[in-house]
C-alpha cells in the first residue's frame, strides 16, 4: 500500500468532502470536526458517490436514498445500505492530507 496526496488540509472545510481518484478508485476525503477520514466513495445500495451527501458528526448521509455510513469503520448504519464502504488510514503532514490506498 501507497501513501497518496490528497492535497491541503486547508482546503478542506469541516463538515465536507471531497473526491480523489486513487488509480480506478474513487475515494471520499471528508473533515469532521478536528478528524479527516477516507471512505470509498460509493454508496453500497445504489453505486452513488457519497460526497454529496451531508456530514453529521462521524457519519456520512447518501444524498440519493438515505442510507448514513461510519466514516471510522465504514459501517452501514441504516437501510436501505446493509453493507460496509472500505476506510482507509489517513494522516496529516506538514499540513498535507495523506491517504493510504492500494490503488
Amino acid at each position: 500500500m501507497a501513501w497518496i496526496d490528497a492535497g491541503a488540509l486547508s482546503d478542506l472545510a469541516g463538515g465536507r468532502a471531497i473526491t480523489i481518484t486513487a488509480g480506478s478508485r474513487l475515494i471520499a476525503v471528508v473533515r469532521s470536526a478536528d478528524q479527516v477520514y477516507a471512505i470509498e466513495d460509493i454508496c453500497t445500495h445504489d453505486g452513488a458517490e457519497l460526497t454529496g451527501g451531508q456530514i453529521e458528526g462521524s457519519e456520512i448521509v447518501c444524498p440519493r436514498h438515505g442510507a448514513r455510513f461510519c466514516l471510522r469503520t465504514g459501517a452501514a448504519l441504516t437501510p436501505p445500505a446493509y453493507e460496509p464502504v472500505r476506510v482507509f488510514e489517513t494522516k496529516i503532514e506538514a499540513g498535507r492530507i495523506w491517504i493510504r490506498c492500494d490503488a
